[in-house]
């Protein structure tokens, strides 16, 4: 299988709002990161819906290595 690019080595910061769904990048290829803007077509990817439970700052992963994605979970540290 295809290995996902890391699209930076640290999370980044998105301010979400309640109830709205997006869609993460898994692949990394993606421009307009951290979310999917269709780049991972052709590939063994595809991104990861998920909805704000509630509005306010965010911290998502954009090593792609997370095992809690969206979310940074500092997987980028072993990188």
């Amino acid at each position: 299988m295809e290995k996902a690019v890391v699209a930076d080595n640290k999370p980044v910061e998105v301010l979400v709002e309640s109830g709205k769904t997006y869609y993460w990048c898994s692949c990394g290829k993606s421009a307009t990161q951290p979310f999917c803007d269709g780049s991972h077509n052709g590939t063994g990817f595809t991104p990861k819906a998920f909805t704000a439970e509630k509005s306010g700052a965010v911290y998502l992963c954009q090593c792609k290595q997370t095992k809690n994605p969206p979310y940074c979970d500092g997987s980028h540290e072993l990188l």
